[in-house]
């Protein structure tokens, strides 16, 4: 079956001619290069053509998504709204706003050459064996083209004919992926040829695809020449064509996708498609430098933080270094004069002993020509000198026995006087011999009375009694008592329970009532809740009770403990602030405890935690504070209270944790949120103090937390970012568990039951201890006083005993003293005893006269050698006093000769010892102190100072290093390295600051040009946009959504169609689908009079209107594509309304279908106009007839 399609023209070619003659309008000529959007890149891996179409689509970046809230909140009063001097591309300053009234200059395509066409404009259509064509041929107007026909005749072909012949792939169409799929079912190959309109006096450009039923691949033509696909595609965006742009070619099957793009995919598409041809070209630029540029300055915030980190412990080591410096330089200069002493007292003691050596070899010389002169007198004296020795022994040979003699009369003397000791003792015996006697016989007569009156005593005993009674009645009461101690015992046993008991129960109330104490402490309560929920940080809140006495100050519990928030209503804002790592971290007050805090908690086990716990330790060094942003007048103003942290009861040392951690003091809180104008309230926190701090806070407004900060970039608009209060947990009053609090009332009242009982128990068994205790003294009683009568009967009998034995003793003393000797027997004995004595001591006597004349013979020899020895020693002394006269010069000379002579010894061994000490040192010195030597030595300065100079420099030296302390030599190695670091971070830091300055100066200048164009272009686009929602009774807006990066800037479309609506941004679910195609259609014919591209196409955009809004829609489509500057435009429909709006630079192009058409010639089928011309004359006969 054949299908023929025939293009009836609704312009002959007389009225095409008109055309021919109006003005081209000057416009830049510009070759813009597009890529193609990235979810629309689906071209098959087999067409080599078709590869290259990624290259050429300007598509969406991977970064676009949803927006996020500070942008929307940043956009919130509308950007219409905002006005600024902008600075054009000749530099001049010009006022831009969005209600200007003056004429805005239009954005052109390539000159419109004289028969109508703007270059890139499709000429003719050519088709074969294309989807439902056999073979077709046709050509559209330069201006709007309407393509009529009833469904499935192949108007959506015509479409995919021109994305597929321009070289876009075959995905754009949302139909098949294959160009295989394009041929006609049947046939085996086809083509599709599109004829372009070339530039001003330049051919046109006929490019030609030729289709494979069998293959994947297709082939181009170009101007009849075989191409590539990539020739193809640089032709045709030479041309600037965009079929790949949803905002210039909107295929059926992409309507809908149209409606789901991103306002970021949706500003990208508007650039490529309208206004400023640089503009997509400018927003890259912002997005890849704004990028690169917050990367930057991420990588220079951690850098100057590392730098920082290492300047301030270089700044930290810097003082250790210098003392290791000085130190060392300190002890290489004691090293140098602990060898310089040494060289210089060789040196001084060299030149002592050369001066001792001369000193001495003189002297040794005079006094040996002295002594040679006086040797005959000398040699007398040493002959008198050995006669004088020889006579002093032979004296002391004679004195050394006249002293024995007399040590001999001194030992008989002793003997003598002791002999005349014991005759006196002997003689004053035999004086009291009569005392003695007298004495005896009263001893005798005293004892025999004694022993007479205790005779008499044993003579008359008392009374005893029977000690076996007694001890029988004992063991009587010993076996009462028995049974009563068994008693008692038992009675003590069942006490003992008692006892027990009664602690028992006494422990389980004082147990309970401090359970109901911990209860009713509501520190314990929250560390109890505390642990439910971070077992780790209570177990570290009790160790730091028990603790306290470890660390300097204060350490303050979690905020969760010691915190609480007095006034109940504020207790879900002021929870809002903390973190949950906030509310569990312990707070420190000086560097000394967080270190002390740090070690037993997360660096060692000493605390008994868990082995990977880590608790939250805090502390930071005090310095100034950002002020709080608003007065209390402004607070009052604004409808806030106060700031969070007055409404915080808390120990003083953790106001420092919240003003520097949590900016609690910079915190608004309103309860009521309806009374806050939060667009005021963010424009009050983000100013900038006199010094630029500031810049942001958080405020609370009813049940939500506002986080503002301004922008980095651009104009730096404050952004807010917010989120809903959850209702507080952690620091509010938790109340008794009734259930535990019950529990612990019925354990104290049954203890206390148990206990009342176990009371009365006690009070019987002590009645019964009572008695039995009364049994037992009585027992006791009565077996004492047995035992006192058993004892004194033993100690009657005792007692006689010992008196029996007393009288013995008494008998034998009194025999004893009869049986002594008499007194006259005992005086002749000590009479004898006395001659005895008087024998010895005359025979002492005699001895005694023996020595004496001993003595005095001996002492008579003494005193002749002792006269001959003085003799002898006269004439010595005679002689030498002679020698001493004649030679008085020589001893003196030999005086100073052995002084001289002991001082050169002395000087020879000190200056050998002293060089041999130098000389090691120096043989020992490292080659340092080698060269330094030998400078010195160069230069006289080694001997240039005394030793005595010497040593007082040593010993200040040994001071100064004494004072300055031992410093680790890797010390200096860390502050050498780490210095050599920070001078290549400060380098990287320079190079890092001037491409920052590089990107920034981008930024601005691509930003200054970018934002006021892409601000006129869719001002222009929205005011057609609204103006064309006011005119069918509906409204809607455009606007430009900023945001801090630039690729989230977005064109959001907001659209009212009912009364009672606000307007909503236009989204893929949120409008019907005729509102969407409506939308749609709308925004695209805005968009028209800004367009680039030589010609745009949508097809089927008014499936879903109604009829008002498709005529409305139709009639202004032809308003706006029928203008003079208009670029070419295709509508395709399958339906049409009565009594359309129609301009003579329309044409319309009808398909039909079937397998036979009348010719043309015949009844004018097919000429349209006659139809038009056919339906005025109808009407104006109607109107006349009325």
């Amino acid at each position: 079956m054949t299908r023929k399609t025939r293009a009836s023209g609704a312009n002959d070619p007389e009225s095409l001619k008109e055309n021919v003659g109006l003005a081209a309008v000057k416009v830049k000529d510009e070759k813009t290069k597009v890529k193609k959007e990235k979810s629309r890149r689906n071209v098959d891996e087999e067409e080599p053509e078709d590869s290259h179409v990624n290259s050429q689509a300007n598509g969406v970046d991977a970064e676009e998504g949803d927006e996020d809230e500070e942008g929307g909140e940043e956009d919130g009063e509308g950007s219409l709204r905002r006005k600024r001097a902008r600075v054009n591309e000749d530099g001049e300053s010009r006022a831009h706003s969005m209600d200007r009234t003056q004429e805005r200059i239009r954005v052109q395509t390539l000159p419109r050459d004289e028969d109508g066409y703007i270059p890139g404009s499709i000429v003719r259509i050519q088709l074969q064996n294309f989807l439902t064509y056999d073979w077709t041929e046709f050509r559209p107007g330069p201006y709007l083209n309407m393509i009529l026909g009833p469904n499935g005749t192949g108007k959506s072909s015509i479409a995919c004919a021109i994305c597929l012949g321009l070289n876009w792939p075959a995905s754009t169409m949302g139909r098949a992926t294959d160009v295989k799929s394009f041929v006609k079912h049947g046939a085996t190959e086809g083509y599709i040829e599109i004829e372009l309109k070339g530039a001003k006096k330049q051919r046109n450009v006929i490019i030609r695809r030729h289709l494979s039923a069998d293959k994947k691949s297709s082939s181009f033509t170009l101007n009849g020449k075989s191409s590539s696909g990539k020739e193809v595609t640089a032709k045709v965006a030479q041309l600037n064509v965009q079929v790949g742009n949803l905002c210039s070619f909107l295929p059926q099957d992409k309507v809908s996708e149209f409606a789901h793009m991103s306002p970021q995919q949706l500003l990208r598409e508007t650039q490529r498609a309208a206004g400023d041809s640089r503009l997509t070209n400018w927003h890259d630029t912002l997005i890849n430098s704004g990028k690169e540029h917050k990367q930057l300055q991420e990588k220079m915030t951690d850098e100057q933080n590392t730098l920082k980190v290492m300047q301030d412990r270089n700044n930290q080591l810097e003082r250790e270094v210098q003392r290791y410096q000085e130190r060392m330089r300190i002890e290489k200069e004691i090293n140098m004069l602990n060898i310089l002493i040494p060289v210089n007292e060789y040196h001084e003691a060299r030149a002592v002993y050369m001066t001792a050596k001369e000193k001495q070899r003189k002297l040794h010389v005079k006094v040996k020509k002295l002594k040679e002169k006086n040797a005959p007198a000398h040699a007398l004296l040493e002959q008198l000198g050995v006669q004088y020795k020889d006579a002093e022994k032979a004296r002391e040979k004679k004195k050394n026995a006249t002293k024995a003699k007399f040590t001999e009369m001194k030992g008989k003397w002793a003997h003598m006087d002791k002999l005349e000791n014991e005759a006196d003792d002997l003689q004053n015996k035999m004086d009291s011999l009569k005392k003695q006697e007298k004495e005896r016989l009263r001893k005798i007569k005293e004892l025999q009375s004694q022993s007479t009156r205790w005779q008499a005593e044993l003579d008359n005993p008392p009374e005893f009694e029977d000690t076996n009674a007694i001890m029988e009645q004992q063991r009587e009461i010993s076996a009462k008592n028995t049974e009563v101690k068994k008693r008692l015992d038992n009675l003590q046993d069942r006490q003992k329970v008692n006892v027990d008991e009664s602690e028992k129960h006494r422990s389980i109330i004082g147990r309970a009532q401090d359970e109901f104490k911990k209860l009713e402490d509501e520190r314990h309560r929250k560390l109890q809740r505390l642990g439910q929920w971070d077992k780790d940080h209570a177990d570290a809140v009790i160790w730091l009770r028990n603790n306290h006495e470890k660390f300097k100050m204060e350490v303050f519990e979690p905020p969760m403990i010691s915190c609480s928030v007095p006034d109940g209503r504020y207790i879900n804002a002021v929870e809002a602030c903390f973190s949950a790592n906030q509310l569990k971290t312990f707070v420190c007050q000086c560097e000394e405890d967080y270190q002390t805090l740090n070690h037993y908690l997360n660096d060692s086990s000493e605390a008994g935690l868990r082995p990977n716990a880590r608790i939250n330790v805090w502390f930071r060094p005090k310095r100034n504070l950002v002020p709080p942003p608003l007065t209390p007048e402004e607070l009052a103003e604004f409808g806030f209270g106060d700031y969070a942290l007055n409404y915080i009861e808390c120990p003083d040392g953790l106001l420092w944790f919240f003003k520097r951690e949590m900016d609690l003091h910079r915190t608004a809180i309103g309860l009521n949120g309806s009374k806050i104008d939060t667009g005021r309230v963010m424009e009050a926190v983000s100013r900038f103090g006199p010094n630029g701090e500031g810049g942001g806070a958080n405020f609370i407004a009813g049940n939500v937390m506002n986080r503002v900060q301004r922008s980095r970039y651009g104009r730096r608009l404050p952004q807010n970012q917010t989120r809903d209060i959850r209702q507080a947990r952690n620091l509010v009053n938790s109340s008794i568990d009734p259930e535990v609090k019950r529990k612990l009332e019925q354990d104290i009242q049954q203890a206390e039951r148990a206990l009342t009982v176990l009371e009365q128990e006690s009070a019987t068994l002590t009645a019964e201890e009572r008695e039995i205790r009364g049994d037992a003294n009585k027992f006791r009683k009565d077996w004492e006083d047995l035992e006192a009568r058993r004892r004194k009967v033993q100690e009657t009998k005792k007692h006689l005993a010992t008196l029996e034995a007393k009288i013995d003793q008494n008998r034998n003393k009194i025999a004893n003293l009869e049986n002594a000797p008499s007194v006259e027997d005992e005086r002749n004995r000590l009479k004898q005893k006395l001659i005895d004595v008087s024998k010895k001591r005359v025979k002492l006597v005699k001895e005694y006269s023996t020595l004496i004349r001993g003595v005095i013979a001996d002492q008579t020899a003494a005193t002749r050698c002792g006269i001959e020895f003085l003799q002898i020693g006269a004439n010595r002394n005679a002689l030498d006093a002679m020698c001493q006269q004649k030679a008085e010069h020589y001893q003196r000379a030999l005086a100073e000769f052995e002084e001289a002579d002991k001082a050169y010894n002395r000087a020879k061994t000190d200056a050998k010892n002293k060089r041999d000490v130098s000389l090691q040192l120096v043989r020992d010195m490292d080659q340092e102190f080698q060269d330094e030597f030998e400078r010195m030595e160069h230069d006289g300065s080694v001997h240039a100072r005394t030793v005595n100079e010497l040593r007082a420099e040593l010993e200040t030296q040994e001071a100064n290093l004494e004072m300055i302390m031992q410093t680790n030599p890797g010390v200096v190695e860390q502050y050498e390295r780490r210095k050599q670091e920070i001078e290549n971070m400060t380098k990287m830091l320079e190079s890092h600051e001037k491409a920052a300055q590089r990107l920034e100066r981008e930024i601005k200048t691509a930003r200054d040009k970018w934002e006021p164009a892409l601000e006129e272009l869719v001002a222009s686009i929205g005011k057609k946009f609204s103006a064309a929602f006011d005119r069918i009774g509906c409204a809607g807006e455009i606007r430009i959504n900023r945001h801090e990066d630039y690729d989230k800037w977005a064109i959001d479309i907001l659209v009212k169609f009912r009364d009672k609506e606000k307007l909503q941004l236009l989204t893929g679910q949120r409008q019907s689908g005729g509102e969407r195609s409506l939308t749609t259609i709308l925004y695209l014919m805005s968009l028209t009079e800004e367009a680039r591209t030589p010609f745009s196409l949508v097809d089927e955009i008014n499936q879903g209107m109604d009829q008002r809004a498709e005529r409305a829609v139709h009639n202004s489509m032809v308003e706006v594509t029928c203008k003079e500057d208009s670029g070419q435009y295709f509508l395709i429909t399958p339906k049409l309304l009565a009594d359309l709006n129609y301009h003579e630079r329309m044409k319309i192009l009808c398909v039909n279908n079937g397998e036979w058409l009348p010719d043309e010639n015949a009844h004018k089928v097919g000429n349209l106009m006659g139809v038009i011309d056919n339906v005025v004359k109808l009407r104006d006969r109607s109107t006349r007839a009325t």
